[in-house]
């Protein structure tokens, strides 16, 4: 499976199959969040905080292409990534693209 934030693949063409998303949303127990919080007091990097959302995309596109092989895809271009806090140490991460079939592989 490809997976580009382009609308093009260099060298191919392709027919559009549709939109695909793959979605999650993470939190970090309380010992991790209460150490995190502590960090905002003197700045720095929230390691626990950004090792989550790096777990958060790779489990997104993971779904993502999930539905895209369902659909029988090549590919998916025009890959995005937004997130959103949705309480106070959890956010929802959504990735979304269009899947393509390659014409004349």
């Amino acid at each position: 499976m490809i997976l580009v934030n382009t609308d093009y693949i260099t060298g191919k063409e392709f027919e559009m199959l549709g939109l695909v998303e793959g979605s999650t949303i993470q939190s970090k127990h309380i010992g991790k969040d209460i150490t995190q919080s502590f960090k905002t007091i003197v700045g720095g990097e929230l390691k626990a905080y950004n090792q989550m959302m790096i777990e958060a995309r790779e489990l997104a596109t993971e779904r993502m292409v999930k539905k895209a092989e369902a659909m029988g895809a090549d590919a998916v271009i025009n890959i995005r990534y937004a997130s959103s806090a949705v309480m106070q140490g959890a956010a929802e991460v959504i990735a979304y693209g269009t899947a393509v079939k390659f014409i004349n592989k």
